[in-house]
């Protein structure tokens, strides 16, 4: 069946079909239902086709011995994402016949495409396989991978996006984060395998109760991705992983098999997805907490700060706007659309089985570490964007001259240069103070960067940094109670870390700009402001809806018959 396959698409005329097979022989193998957002109650849909996987974060971490083997191989580069479909079956079905030595490991097969795939296009074709996440890093950044072509030859692209699908490994749980899961992901991982790596997001706040709408992701929520499309610059890779462990009770053969039955589901068909959202009628708007009570809160804060005897400097209140519309909100769509307009910004998805799909448009970085070099950002302060460059730049120095939104900037940036001091040789804050620009909106923005003693620092910085006062306040526990005390919803993973780590190399950015969405039902849009002295209720409203414009402003304010 893959030989036809493999003929009926011309592979030929790249490779005929006895390289492949050599080419794969060469190569041993070495060491709820969904949730109805409109009233926060169940409501049961059609599942969508779930495969069983190893949830690496199982048993006691500490009595586990390292991964057998982790390794990446690279077949001839192909022409279409029908033709790299069809080698990997292949090459699975070859790996069948010759199982590993190894009680435990993972393997990535992957081949390059030679064009360039759009990673949110395929994604939108593979009709909801679950679970399923997607990453894209800023447009402007440098990250360069070495990919080979399977001839020996070594090409460095910028890597994109990437969409995956399936788990390999998941990794979940109901308690906090803690460093026991983070090894058990790094266990997974290596630096000579840099595109292997766990996708996923962490709570705001592991110590408040899981919310319904929030539950499936759990605490924390990673995946290492079993079919992946990576998006390049002039290429495209598509790729399969296996992993396997004998004593988290997943054996080789049923790591195999679920890899064949999420391979049956893939499409091969990719059509472009339009940047353009149809714009549909809001039945239904309200926000919690509304205006009134938001009023009452950010007062008690103030208050709160005002007193001698009260350490705290800053809050970050947040309010959550829940969204019923007269059709369909596809969260792929909605995405697609935030990409075209997020540049020097991050886009992620992470849609767990049976769940809402998490998605955002985040321009704060939380840190990214390549091997022992670490960085990180400060943002804070909001302005809207001037419709003319005079008015922008009146807007601009507004932002620059204000003594409020300058406290609270340096609130962020001295706290995220004390925590790496903790854990680096030495820092360097540059530039110290200036403007980012967002196609919407404008922040203060410092970036500071240095160097890690230790790799094993990484989740002291990570368990360190997050929450940053940008998101919560300062100080940080009494910032963190009065939120717990003020908001009365769960925030979940936004305003969370949501991003990836990798063997050498992990990158976070800050679940801000961020919704809860599943097609066909709704949507919780989520947003937050920094409460500092001199705030004023009605304006920190104000910037609540700037924050959420990029949502909202996809649809129409009233149903017209509701109107009537």
């Amino acid at each position: 069946m893959a030989t036809a396959t493999l003929a009926r698409h011309g592979l030929a005329h790249f490779m005929d079909l006895e390289s492949i097979k050599n080419s794969i022989a060469a190569q041993p193998v070495s060491r709820r239902q969904a949730l109805h957002l409109f009233n926060h109650r169940y409501y049961y849909h059609k599942p969508c086709p779930v495969v069983a996987s190893m949830n690496g974060c199982q048993g006691n971490s500490r009595d586990r011995v390292p991964i057998g083997s982790i390794e990446t191989r690279t077949f001839p580069a192909v022409q279409s994402p029908a033709l790299a479909t069809a080698t990997l079956n292949l090459a699975i079905s070859e790996l069948k016949a010759n199982p590993p030595l190894f009680s435990s490991g993972i393997l990535r097969l992957q081949v390059p495409i030679q064009e360039q795939i759009e990673a949110i296009d395929w994604l939108h074709c593979q009709h909801q396989i679950l679970p399923r996440c997607y990453f894209s890093g800023r447009r402007q950044s440098k990250d360069f991978t070495e990919v080979t072509n399977g001839n020996g030859y070594q090409n460095y692209n910028n890597l994109i996006s990437v969409a995956g699908v399936g788990s390999a490994v998941l990794f979940r749980n109901v308690h906090p984060f803690q460093y026991n899961d983070w090894k058990s992901i790094k266990r997974f991982l290596s630096a000579s395998c840099p595109l292997i790596r766990a996708y996923g997001a962490i709570r705001f706040d592991a110590r408040a109760n899981i919310s319904s709408e929030w539950e499936a992701f759990g605490s924390f929520y990673f995946i290492i991705p079993q079919v992946e499309l990576d998006e390049l610059d002039g290429c495209s890779m598509l790729a399969t992983t296996i992993a396997w462990d004998n004593a988290l009770s997943w054996t080789w053969e049923q790591a195999v098999d679920a890899v064949e039955a999420t391979m049956t589901q893939i499409s091969s068909n990719v059509k472009k997805l339009s940047k353009e959202v149809t714009r549909s009628f809001i039945i239904r708007n309200s926000h919690t907490p509304c205006k009134m009570h938001w009023d009452l809160a950010v007062e008690r804060a103030l208050q709160i700060i005002s007193r001698s005897s009260s350490p705290l400097i800053k809050v970050v209140l947040a309010r959550t706007s829940k969204v019923v519309i007269a059709n369909d909100i596809n969260p792929i769509a909605w995405l697609a659309y935030l990409q075209v307009k997020g540049e020097n910004a991050y886009q992620f998805c992470l849609q767990p089985p049976n769940a809402p799909a998490f998605i955002g448009n985040t321009p704060e970085q939380l840190y990214h570490r390549k091997f022992l070099g670490i960085s990180s950002e400060a943002i804070a302060g909001t302005r809207a964007r001037g419709g003319s460059m005079a008015l922008d730049l009146q807007m601009q120095l507004d932002l620059l001259s204000s003594p409020k939104d300058h406290l609270e900037f340096s609130i962020v940036r001295e706290n995220i240069r004390k925590k790496l001091e903790a854990v680096c040789d030495r820092i360097v804050v540059e530039p110290n103070k200036t403007i980012r620009k967002l196609p919407i909106l404008q922040h203060l923005y410092a970036r500071l960067a240095g160097e890690l003693r230790s790799e094993d620092d990484e989740f002291n910085i990570l368990s360190s940094l997050h929450p940053t006062p940008a998101v919560c306040g300062f100080p940080t526990e009494e910032a963190r109670l009065l939120i717990t005390e003020s908001e009365v919803f769960d925030r979940g993973m936004y305003a969370g870390p949501v991003g990836w780590f990798g063997g050498g190399e992990s990158e976070f950015a800050v679940g801000i700009r961020s919704a809860l969405v599943e097609k066909g039902l709704g949507a919780l849009i989520y947003a937050g402001t920094g409460i500092v002295k001199g705030s004023n209720p009605s304006l920190e409203w104000d910037e609540l809806e700037l924050k959420t414009s990029q949502f909202t402003k996809l649809l129409k304010l009233e149903d017209p018959s509701r109107q009537k």
